[in-house]
Formats: structure tokens, C-alpha cells, sequence
């Protein structure tokens, strides 16, 4: 649905005749690559088609950074994650907002242009894992192309919002598909995957025509039913490394290419990072074991045919939600005295690799944060795991936990510097393997994470409380020498993408509410300001009328966002435009009352442990651990009224909240079950105070 006010009708026309629109229109592959040279536009999700996310702008460098102030900001009306990096053509700006929305934006001012609410419904939240966020679109040749959370793609006109086209990308609905990534266009073709591997889904990556929405291939990650012709013969090769008496297939297998690509122009191959296995255990998945290609790995295909080239499988039968979906750069790098033409990769698993991207050979792989799943990669490419890490029936703790050393959260990289700058993050979490006698795909299981809202891991959170504590850092990172540079620490994980520039600077919003200059070289802090809600999203920088400008999406969510938080102020969520000498003033922060903790609600104490098993396989994901999270966009439970936990079941059983995403529960949780889950929140509570 198209938004337009009255008020910018006039801005509308203006842009749909002149030079902005007109960049809009022309824009394709030669525009994008001719970008390169001053980069004075932000065309494409990584800037340039290696995603390197370095502007060679210098306007705006470390003798000035501190005369930064705000050119403008904007609302944009949201309460949950944004994480989306601008689009910027001639003048115009496209962002996304939550519910994948979809905003039009003069890049001078900031004035709104149009609104185009994709009206994904609210019921769909529950089907995905990790907020109802949208990392941003893509533009080509007059067109606006969004990817909605329910799995629709939609190309827009450029200058009304109108849709010119939508299709479905979900190909069974039977299953709990989600889109939250940017769709790139690759030679006219707009490539999009999709996520869901936590629920049980098979992965698989499309393109279309970015003129007619036609179908123009697709390609799978992984293996289907073997009864059923294979697609290609590397789907043949790879059905030789799963085993089929787990069945694999009935749930999905899993290996969603759900955010990271970028692209060779020269040679017209695309490079993508695939996800985890559904379930997580490989244990229960596949019981004989084996790599379960492609899991984790980045594949090379052809873009304009889809066909696969070759592959580098980072973690071998990955049992930890080790995905290699994180943000992938290309780069020529001196490596022992040659130019090597390189894939630069710093994922979940913790290390960071080195991959020649001519033929995904492997180069080399040292880790980036602590690690206790592997003690390094041997000259094959292999990790050397220890074997502590898959054994079940015992507790150990994975490090880093499925949150990753790095998410989603884009790093960048500086040929001129030649450091990577990621956002580096520990987030503690100890599971203990299921059994497979135990494990029922799309069952309720108590204990086990979110399983009566379809989550199928095939891991129970542990008793056992873990050893560490979160951090997050920025790293600046040297790919050639293998080591860290400098860091600079937050006081938590969670910490935006990054943006390097000519200018010697390295850009990052905080999760504490703040956005960051640094020194590119030495790390000193160079410029800061607060902006409010933390900030996940990465900065992007343009030149618009002469002038360079570094904008930055600033709204709090995410899978860690939606319980944790570190700052008091939340939403709505901000587009904030800065510029040296600007002098416009900040929108009012909205501070957030924690409230008390929950006192009074009757409850029988034997139902305690039970309904901390089913509270876990129902609400732990979005409200958190009662009363011992801060919680985050969603609330916290041990700090909500008396009367609407005394009212839970009248709350449950309806679409009270449908509106902000959660479900109906009138068919999935029982009486007794909701007076065991309103125990668990009460005495919780009672146990905090009592401590405190």
C-alpha cells in the first residue's frame, strides 16, 4: 500500500522530472561500477558490487570529523528493529523501515517523498526468528525493488511508490519462510534468498527479471528428497555427504542464504553465504554424520544462469547455528608476495577466512575472537575440531554461541589502511544436545527454544549457567598479517555495521544509543553523538549539491535486541542525516520507565520447574528470562503489570497483541499450561527480589 502526503505531492513531481529521477532511471551494472571512481552515490546495498562498504569521499575526514552536527533526521514510525543501509541516487534516498516499509526520502532535507507499507500481516511475525526487520532494497533503471518478511518481492516505481510488479518467492507455504535481506541486481536479475532454517525449511536462492518478474533461475543449498530427481549434479555430490536415514529433507535440511552476497563484474560471478542445518543438531538431522554440503559455506554460481562454480565449506556438519551468512567482501590482497584475487569472510564461527575467490580454495583461517569449538583449521581447510563440542550428554560450552562473534551486522574494509573493521560480539549461551528419541519435528517440547511456535533445534537450553559474559568491540582487523590492529570496547554486544571512507574514518552506531567516528588508522575516537535508541543498522555516505553526508538508520531490535538492551531510550526508530556545520536539532528521545518488578500474582509454587520448560519453548526468544534480561523492543515479563499477568490467559488466547506480532495461542497453550508459564514469571521475579 502506497503512502503519499499532500504535503510532498509538489517534492513527488519535482523528483519524477529531474536530475534525481533521472539517475533513478538509468541506473544499472556500468552505472554501479562507474560509481567506483568517486563514489559520490550509494547505489547498491555494499556500496560497490565487492560490498566493500569504503567510500572515497574525503570531505568529511579526521581534521573535521568534530564539526559534525545534524543536517536532518527523520521519523520513521517504528518500534521494532531497523537495520536497513541506504539507498542513494542523485539526490534520493530509500530506506526500509520494520514490517519491511518502505520510505522515499529527499537526501538534502530529508523530506518525505512517499511511503509504500508492503502490509505484510502482523499474525506472520511469529515465522521468523529474529524481529520483523529489513536490511534495505535495491534500485535499477527506475525501479525500487523491496523483499517483503512474508516473502514476497516487490518492485516499485521509483518515483510514485507504485507497485509495477510483485511475485511469490515462498515455493511451499506449508513451511515458515521469511525475507529480511536486500535483494541485489546482478546483470538485470534481482537475487534474493530467504531465511527460516531454525523452523525447518530448505534453502534456496532466485533470481528474476528485474523488468517483468519472471522467474530467471534458482538454485538450492542443500539436498531434497532423494526419491526426487536432484537439480543439478552438485546437489547429487552433496546428497552423498547427508545421511538419509535421519530423513533430512521432511525438515528442510535447512542452509537459507538469508543476507550476505557480492559480485565479480568482470568475471559475472556472484558469491553467497549459506546458513545452518534444521535442525541444528547434525546428530538428529543426519545420524551417520558427514559435511552436509552446502551448510555453511560460501558458493560461487554464475549470475546469469544460476549454475554452481565451486565452494568453500567453512564448518563441516555444522551443529551450532555456525551459518556463513555474514557479510562476505572481495578484495586483491599481497599475499606471500602475489596478488591473489580473495573472498574475506569473518562469520559466526569466529575465525576469520582468507578464500581465493577464483576457485574457493582455501588460504587461511585464524579466529578473530575466543573459541572453543575448534582449535584452528589445518592446511586443508578443515577445521580441528575439538571433539568435546559434539559430544552428547555432556556440557560444554560453545564458544561463540549461536549469536556469533559477528551477525549480520555489515563490517567494511579500507584498501588503504588494509584493516577489515567488523563489529566483533560474544553472547553467552549453553545448550545441551537432544536426543533424537526425544526430538519430534514441529512438536511442543518443553525446553526446548520456541518449539510450539515452530522452532526445531534439536538442542534444550542447559541448566549449566555459562562462564563468560557478553562483550561487544569494534575490530580492526589485518587480513594479510591475520591479527588484530586495534579495538575499540562497548559495554555490550549487539553493535552496528560499519562504514570506512578516504577520509581516514571508520563509522559505527553503538547499542548504548551513540554514533561513532574513529580513526581509521589508530582507532581514536575522533567524533560521537547520541542519537537515542542503539543503533544495529550500518551508515552509508554521499555527496549530494557538492556536499558529503553519512546517514544512519538508529532503531533498537534484532534476535539480541528484542530482550536485551543498553540504553534506557528506545523507538521510535530514525533515518539521522549529518554533515559538517550541520545544526539542526535532534528529535526528542523517548525514555523508556523500566517499571517495578511483578509482585503479587497468585500461583502454586510445584508448577515452577515446568513452567520455566514451557515458558522456554513458547516466549523466551521475545520476552526474555523474567525479570534477569532488560528486555529489549519487546517487554520483560517480570516487570509488567499484576493485572495483565493475572489476565494471561484471556491474553493468549485472543489476537490482544496480534497488532505487534504475537500470535493467538488459543490452540497451542492449554489452561494449565498458561497457569504453569504465569508460576514460572511470578516466582522469578520473587526470586530476583529476594536477591537483590
Amino acid at each position: 500500500m502506497k503512502l503519499v502526503r499532500p504535503a510532498v505531492l509538489a517534492a513527488i513531481a519535482a523528483v519524477a522530472t529531474g536530475a534525481a529521477a533521472e539517475g533513478v532511471d538509468t541506473l544499472d551494472g556500468a552505472a554501479i561500477v562507474a560509481n567506483e571512481t568517486e563514489t559520490k552515490n550509494w547505489p547498491t546495498h555494499g556500496l560497490d558490487y565487492a560490498e566493500t562498504r569504503f567510500s572515497k569521499l574525503d570531505q568529511i575526514n579526521t581534521s573535521n570529523a568534530g564539526e559534525l552536527g545534524l543536517a536532518w533526521s527523520y521519523d520513521l514510525q517504528s518500534t521494532r528493529g531497523v537495520e536497513a543501509t541506504p539507498i542513494v541516487v542523485d539526490g534520493t534516498m530509500f530506506v526500509t523501515g520494520s514490517w519491511s516499509i518502505v520510505h522515499a526520502l529527499d537526501a538534502a532535507t530529508g523530506a518525505e517523498l512517499w511511503v509504500h507499507d508492503p502490509e505484510v500481516p502482523r499474525d506472520y511475525a511469529y515465522k521468523g526468528c529474529c524481529d520483523v526487520v529489513n536490511r534495505g532494497v535495491a534500485v535499477w533503471q527506475g525501479k525500487v525493488f523491496v523483499a517483503t518478511y512474508d516473502g514476497r518481492l516487490q518492485a516499485l516505481d521509483a518515483a510514485t511508490g507504485d507497485v509495477a510488479w510483485e511475485v511469490d518467492t515462498i515455493e511451499d507455504r506449508s513451511f515458515s519462510y521469511t525475507i529480511t535481506g536486500a535483494p541485489r541486481i546482478y546483470g538485470g536479475k534481482v537475487v534474493i534468498g530467504n531465511g527460516g532454517a531454525e523452523y525447518g525449511v530448505r534453502g534456496y536462492l532466485t533470481a528474476y527479471d528485474a523488468e517483468t518478474g519472471d522467474q530467471a533461475w534458482r538454485w538450492y543449498s542443500v539436498p531434497g528428497d532423494p526419491a526426487d530427481p536432484y537439480e543439478g549434479p552438485e546437489m547429487a555430490r552433496a546428497a552423498l555427504t547427508w545421511d538419509p536415514s535421519g530423513e533430512y529433507w521432511k525438515a528442510g535440511g535447512g542452509g537459507t542464504m538469508w543476507d550476505s552476497m557480492a559480485y565479480d563484474a568482470e568475471t559475472g560471478i556472484m558469491y553467497i553465504g549459506t546458513g545452518n542445518g534444521a535442525p541444528w543438531n547434525r546428530d538428529i538431522r543426519s545420524p551417520g554424520g558427514g559435511d552436509n554440503l552446502y551448510l555453511s559455506s560460501i558458493v560461487a554460481l554464475n549470475a546469469e544462469t544460476g549454475e554452481y562454480v565451486c565452494h568453500y565449506q567453512e564448518v563441516p556438519g555444522d551443529n551450532w547455528d555456525y551459518t556463513a551468512t555474514q557479510h562476505i567482501i572481495l578484495a586483491d590482497l599481497v599475499l606471500d608476495g602475489r596478488e591473489r584475487k580473495v573472498m574475506m569472510h569473518a562469520p559466526k564461527s569466529g575465525f576469520f577466512y582468507v578464500v581465493d575467490r577464483t576457485d574457493c580454495g582455501f588460504i587461511s583461517a585464524e579466529p578473530f575472537v575466543q573459541v572453543t569449538w575448534a582449535e584452528g583449521y589445518d592446511a586443508n581447510g578443515r577445521p580441528i575440531e575439538d571433539p568435546r563440542a559434539r559430544s552428547a550428554g555432556e556440557t560444554f560450552e560453545v564458544v561463540p554461541s549461536p549469536y556469533g562473534a559477528h551477525n549480520w551486522h555489515p563490517m567494511s574494509y579500507s584498501p588503504q589502511t588494509g584493516l577489515v573493521y567488523i563489529p566483533a560480539q560474544g553472547v553467552p549461551l549453553v545448550l545441551d544436545q537432544d536426543s533424537r528419541d526425544a526430538w519430534t519435528f514441529n512438536a511442543h517440547l518443553p525446553g526446548r527454544p520456541h518449539s510450539n511456535l515452530g522452532w526445531n533445534l534439536g538442542w534444550l537450553v542447559s541448566a549449566t549457567p555459562p562462564s563468560g559474559r557478553p562483550f561487544g568491540h569494534l575490530l580492526a582487523w589485518d587480513p594479510v598479517k591475520q591479527e588484530e590492529a586495534w579495538r575499540q570496547q562497548y559495554v555490550s554486544p549487539w553493535n552496528g555495521g560499519t562504514l570506512a571512507t578516504a577520509g581516514n574514518l571508520v563509522f559505527q552506531g553503538s547499542a548504548d544509543g551513540r554514533f561513532i567516528a574513529y580513526d581509521a588508522t589508530t582507532g581514536a575516537t575522533v567524533w560521537q553523538t547520541p542519537v537515542g535508541s542503539g543503533i544495529v543498522a550500518a551508515p552509508a555516505t554521499f555527496e549530494v549539491d557538492g556536499i558529503q553526508h553519512v546517514t544512519v538508520l538508529a532503531g533498537w531490535g534484532g534476535v539480541y535486541g528484542i530482550t536485551n538492551k543498553a540504553t534506557d531510550r528506545v523507538g521510535p526508530g530514525h533515518v539521522y542525516t549529518f554533515k559538517v556545520g550541520g545544526d539542526a536539532a535532534m528529535p526528542e528521545f523517548v525514555v523508556e520507565d523500566p517499571g517495578e518488578l511483578l509482585a503479587g500474582v497468585a500461583y502454586d509454587p510445584e508448577h515452577y520447574q515446568e513452567g520455566a520448560a514451557i515458558y522456554i519453548a513458547n516466549c523466551v526468544f521475545c520476552h526474555g528470562v523474567p525479570a534477569v534480561d532488560g528486555g529489549g523492543n519487546m517487554p520483560n515479563l517480570g516487570y509488567a503489570d499484576a493485572e495483565k499477568i493475572e489476565g494471561l490467559r484471556d491474553i493468549l488466547w485472543s489476537a490482544a497483541y496480534e497488532d505487534l506480532g504475537m500470535p493467538d495461542f488459543s490452540d497451542r497453550l492449554t489452561e494449565e499450561e498458561i497457569a504453569k508459564i504465569t508460576a514460572f514469571i511470578q516466582g522469578t521475579a520473587d526470586a530476583v527480589r529476594s536477591a537483590q
